[in-house]
């Protein structure tokens, strides 16, 4: 499973999913089989909303939803959320633990875990024992197999993939061309296009457009939901959610690739971290599927690497005896959660844009609150199915000891009372983190609003599903089917209009 979420580059694009443990976020509309191969984010409009229940659901509500809560959303600055309970005879929800979320992790950027310190130094034996330019080539061509596309990418797409690229160096000429194409300043040397380029532009762009449609291919093998939903993005946003899926897609199957041992893994993950430095530094591609990348990178040049950073030491979280076996709080959960699937909707907000009056830096948090929504609601829904097939639980310890709940009535699948209660708290939690991506949505340019609120809308319809299963997330798993999923788009059509915030839906609250 992709830990990289799809339906938010839908919020991501607002929506997108990576790792064994298929939890992607912001590509969150897409069903990703799970794979076993490893084991083991001037004048600023500040709007104050308060929110009842029944506004934090993202589809229709349902009746499961307690009625006893006020929640008060501070938008300005978005980290204080205030939980009024009537429900005294239960402490447990007289506070939210964990909802005031540090989204920026500056306590914690510059740590370094187990994994981390492990890919630091594989990467320092890999600059120092190679010609880096050289060993990234060939890393490329090894076995006719481009980097992260492995047998099943291919086999899942149904053909091999870059074979109309005819050689590395036409590959260079494509990259020489785009970069001279790209703003002054935006590489360390300017780059004029190759000279011939009159005679082989055609020839340039056509190899670009196809690179571009094979990325969206591989978008919808894996994610067939999410890639419905970019058809609802112009086609130049479109294109660019594609060449970032793609990255988060080879990345995820260079770390989950079957080896003998994970130093191979550091080795791969090290030079594909370099690949990604140079092209953002320098323009450098090493293969085909470089291209689209590179020209996401050029039209968006305000585009930061860090997210895509971030996301790789995500990724490393989720490796045995590299990661972290066992989330002890939520803190911890959170962080992976940004790692792997906030920084989703910071890939994809210069190509989102903003309307008039809003920039990035203030819809940065619902951005990075719709990531860690998805994110979650994966784990929730995916208990059972990680307990039960990759042993593997993402529950805060602290949270389960609070509830009384045993890690082995999880793993035995055992739907106890306190389980239950437990997850009407991770529920109520999750919520309010599609209550503060909610407001992200009018921030958002008007052509990317109808993706992030259907995204949204569908994948927060899977906690309804839990309600309906009576919290049952060990022996049945909360499903949203696609026609489901497409009875529900009218609907965010309809909360994307000014019109919704005179006369909302049953359910939603009357925007002042």
């Amino acid at each position: 499973k992709m830990r990289v979420s799809s339906t938010a580059l839908l919020l991501l694009s607002s929506s997108y999913q990576i790792s064994n443990h298929n939890h992607n976020a912001v590509f969150a509309f897409s069903n990703v089989a799970p794979q076993q191969r490893r084991l083991s984010s001037s004048t600023i409009k500040k709007p104050t909303i308060n929110l009842r229940p029944s506004t934090l659901k993202s589809a229709q509500p349902s009746n499961t939803e307690s009625q006893n809560t006020d929640i008060l959303v501070e938008i300005s600055s978005g980290k204080n959320l205030v939980i009024n309970s009537a429900d005294n005879h239960n402490n447990h929800f007289s506070s939210l633990p964990g909802a005031e979320a540090v989204l920026d992790f500056a306590s914690v950027k510059n740590s370094q875990s187990k994994g981390e310190l492990a890919l630091s130094a594989a990467r320092k034996t890999f600059e120092s024992t190679n010609d880096v330019a050289e060993a990234l080539l060939t890393y490329s061509t090894n076995e006719n197999e481009l980097m992260g596309i492995n047998s099943d990418v291919i086999e899942l797409v149904g053909h091999p993939l870059g074979t109309y690229a005819t050689s590395s160096s036409e590959i260079q000429e494509v990259a020489e061309y785009l970069r001279s194409r790209a703003s002054k300043g935006s590489f360390p040397v300017d780059t004029k296009a190759p000279a011939n380029v009159g005679d082989n532009a055609a020839r340039y762009e056509t190899i670009l457009k196809k690179a571009t449609e094979e990325s969206g291919e591989v978008t919808a093998a894996f994610a067939k939901t999410f890639y419905l939903g970019t058809q609802l993005m112009p086609e130049e946003a479109r294109e660019a959610i594609w060449a970032i899926y793609v990255w988060c897609r080879r990345t995820d199957e260079i770390v989950d690739a079957p080896r003998d041992n994970d130093e191979d893994m550091l080795r791969d993950l090290s030079a594909w971290e370099i690949r990604l430095e140079r092209l953002w530094e320098h323009g450098e591609i090493v293969d085909v599927l470089d291209l689209p990348l590179l020209d996401v990178r050029i039209k968006y040049p305000n585009l930061s690497i860090q997210p895509f950073m971030d996301m790789i030491r995500g990724m490393l979280m989720d490796i045995p005896d590299l990661g972290q076996e066992r989330y002890e709080d939520f803190d911890q959960l959170h962080l992976y959660c940004y790692r792997v699937a906030g920084t989703v909707g910071l890939m994809s907000m210069p190509i989102f844009g903003c309307a008039d009056g809003f920039n990035e830096e203030v819809a940065k948090e619902p951005a990075l609150s719709l990531g860690v929504a998805f994110q979650i609601t994966n784990i929730l829904r995916d208990i059972g199915e990680d307990a039960s097939t990759r042993n593997r639980i993402y529950l805060p310890r602290d949270d389960m000891a609070r509830f009384g709940v045993k890690e082995e009535d999880i793993y035995a699948q055992k739907v106890t009372p306190e389980f239950i209660e437990f997850m009407k708290y991770q529920v109520s939690r999750t919520r309010r983190y599609y209550a503060r991506a909610l407001r992200g949505v009018p921030m958002l340019h008007e052509s990317a609003r109808l993706p992030v609120q259907s995204s949204l809308d569908c994948y927060g319809k899977i906690l309804d599903k839990i309600e309906e299963n009576n919290y049952d997330c060990l022996t049945k798993r909360a499903y949203v089917g696609k026609w489901e999923k497409l009875s529900i788009i009218p609907f965010s059509w309809y909360r994307t209009q000014e019109i919704s915030k005179i006369f909302p839906l049953p359910g939603d609250q009357k925007q002042n």
